[in-house]
């Protein structure tokens, strides 16, 4: 949701201090910054505005000054009036001349703001910000009217959930549909193999690996670096986190996660230092060629592939940088004890910093109204970490309450990519162009090139991101009541409230983090994204039910398999099939309510079964195979 702030950027303030001196409230180089990242030539519009700003502050200054030095005597009255006059007579040309520059400057600056303005409100997309991670939802700002593409069945939705308001909550929506094959499994990835040898007391030399990407992307690379670090019998560094004009957040590794229970739970594995020994730090990575990119690799390799290109260069240099490593090592076929690494660096070793703990523990206990750890993912995420501070308006001696978490991928990168359509008309699709062009221009290139699929072919196989509504027709026709806690993660909704209209107006009691923590308990994360969709993690993995609108994102694959691992078959997990979803919206203003939940009920059941993980698949996303997890019975 994020914070909601006008798309314009504020104007500088000017304070002028008793010695004439002007200084802007923002600093010069941050408004000339702003200004140039606006438009181009941006400096001297700037410069311009500070200019005008100055003069007219200036000639205020001589008016207030000329007011407050009036004499006391009636004589030196006379003598000061007589004065002026002569003054005013002798210079009127040059008084009529400056009176049409402010005149002119005046007009200048308004002229000029509203360039800066008009600028703003097509490229500031990719440049403003909101809780540090960079802000692409400028539109959604924008005040609109609600917009609603399912009407009739919003109707009918809204109808039964006020009709059901005051029956008690007789349903099994809260438990899993397969709990005793879902409890069947249970974690063990931390567990000696009988055949587990430990580490090599081969050391071939140090793997230093810069992560890109956000805070979930940079978690698979970790966990891919132990695995590959352990292949090539090398030390591994501590990874580093690159900063990226997307994310922008500085954190490293350190800020996130725990480094000394990292090390330490990985020992037997993998050794791992925080810094390159001193007599390599001085090398010419890049010059010694141990610095490997994307090209260097393909993506999914092999163990094969690592050793027959990396290890060589290892061996040589003592050491190897993997710049940007991401998804360079596929998950089959893979080694048993290097899939159950993987599963133990995931599941185990990461365990985030307890400023993070604390902060997540507060925002959960306001929602369920108790501090008490209430299952084995509470304990791993949370740590010792509770709160006493319940959520302002409610009775803290109610019975706690359960809460879905949902996460909606509807923000404006998603849905421009997407190239599908929204209901909203000729002013969405020239918005959604006008952001392709920016961010997305390989894109905008390929469609002229190829033959384009219509958005509604797309919305038919599947392709387009939910839209909050559907989000909330889904929910609605499995029976969750209007009474339902919802938490919502993720970024800033593009539509803004005109989208979210529908949801809330089916289920008020959403939430964020950032109206269920002040402030002051939000300040320490304030700029720093990755440590923000920390909180989101957590409290999505701690969920009583956790609702995805897209399979595809890595913190819903995250999150689902992280409540898989740890869930002992009391996490359910709502995965929409889009294709299937979009079949049924088809009949929306033909079918009835009763058919609409039938179908929807069937699909999510569907998915819901108790499957273990296929060849190729993600052990982040599904754990449930023998190197991750053991069957009791």
């Amino acid at each position: 949701m994020g914070k909601q702030r006008s798309p314009r950027s504020p104007r500088p303030l000017l304070i002028v201090s008793e010695n004439m001196n002007v200084k802007s409230s923002y600093g010069m180089n941050n408004c000339q910054i702003r200004c140039s990242e606006s438009s181009p030539g941006g400096d001297s519009i700037s410069r311009r505005l500070l200019e005008g700003e100055y003069l007219s502050s200036k000639a205020g200054i001589h008016h207030g000054s000329k007011n407050d030095s009036i004499p006391c005597s009636f004589a030196s009255k006379g003598m000061y009036y007589g004065r002026r006059q002569m003054f005013f007579r002798s210079h009127v040309r040059s008084i009529a001349l400056v009176v049409a520059f402010m005149g002119a400057l005046f007009l200048l600056d308004s002229l000029m703001f509203s360039i800066i303005h008009s600028m703003n409100l097509q490229i500031s997309p990719s440049q403003m910000e909101s809780d540090g991670l960079q802000d692409d939802h400028a539109y959604d700002r924008q005040e609109r009217i609600p917009l609603e593409m399912y009407g009739q069945l919003l109707n009918l939705a809204s109808a039964d959930l006020t009709k059901k308001g005051k029956e008690p909550d007789l349903s099994t929506l809260w438990e899993e549909l397969y709990n005793e094959q879902a409890s069947a499994w249970t974690p063990c990835a931390d567990k000696q193999d009988s055949t587990h040898q430990g580490k090599s007391p081969v050391n071939n030399g140090f793997l230093l690996v810069s992560a890109n990407g956000g805070i979930n992307q940079q978690r698979v690379a970790v966990c891919n670096a132990v695995a590959v670090a352990s292949l090539l019998n090398a030390t591994l560094v501590i990874p580093k986190f690159l900063y990226s004009n997307v994310w922008n957040d500085p954190s490293q590794f350190g800020d996130i996660y725990q480094e000394e229970h990292f090390i330490s739970t990985l020992k037997d594995e993998v050794n791992i230092v925080k810094e390159l020994p001193s007599h390599l730090q001085s090398l010419d990575i890049e010059k010694i060629g141990s610095l490997i990119t994307d090209a260097d690799i393909v993506k999914e390799a092999k163990p094969a592939d690592f050793i027959r290109i990396i290890l060589p260069i290892l061996q040589k240099n003592g050491v190897v940088h993997f710049l940007g490593f991401g998804n360079r090592l596929g998950f089959d076929p893979l080694p048993f004890n290097l899939q159950r690494i993987r599963c133990k660096c995931n599941f185990h070793a990461l365990k985030f910093v307890p400023k993070i703990q604390q902060a997540a523990s507060l925002l959960i206990s306001r929602i369920r109204k108790t501090d008490t750890a209430r299952s084995l993912l509470d304990i791993q995420l949370l740590g010792n970490f509770t709160a006493d501070t319940p959520l302002k308006g409610h009775d803290a001696s109610r019975e706690p309450s359960k809460y879905l978490a949902l996460h909606l991928r509807f923000e404006i990168d998603m849905v421009a990519y997407s190239l599908c359509a929204f209901g909203g008309g000729e002013n969405e699709a020239k918005e959604l162009e006008a952001y392709r062009k920016i961010h997305f221009p390989i894109v905008v290139e390929r469609l002229k090139k190829t033959k384009s699929v219509s958005p509604a072919e797309l919305r038919k196989l599947g392709k387009c991101p939910l839209t909050p509504e559907e989000a909330g027709l889904v929910l609605s026709g499995l029976g969750f009541k209007r009474s339902t806690y919802i938490f919502l993660a993720g970024s800033g909704i593009y539509g803004g409230n005109s989208r979210m209209h529908a949801l809330t107006r089916l289920y008020p009691n959403l939430v964020t983090k950032e109206n269920l923590l002040t402030p002051s308990e939000l300040a320490p994360f304030r700029n720093f994204s990755s440590q923000l969709a920390a909180l989101d993690f957590i409290a999505c993995a701690t969920s009583d039910v956790f609702a995805m609108t897209d399979s595809g994102s890595q913190l819903s694959s995250l999150v689902s398999g992280y409540r898989v691992y740890y869930g002992d078959g009391q996490a359910p997990t709502i995965r929409p099939n889009k294709k299937r979803l979009a079949a049924v919206l088809k009949e929306s203003n033909t079918i009835s309510w009763n058919r609409f939940q039938e179908r929807v009920t069937k699909m999510i059941q569907e998915d819901q079964r108790v499957n273990v993980r296929g060849f190729g698949r993600s052990v982040y996303r599904q754990p449930r195979c023998h190197e991750c997890m053991c069957k009791l019975h």
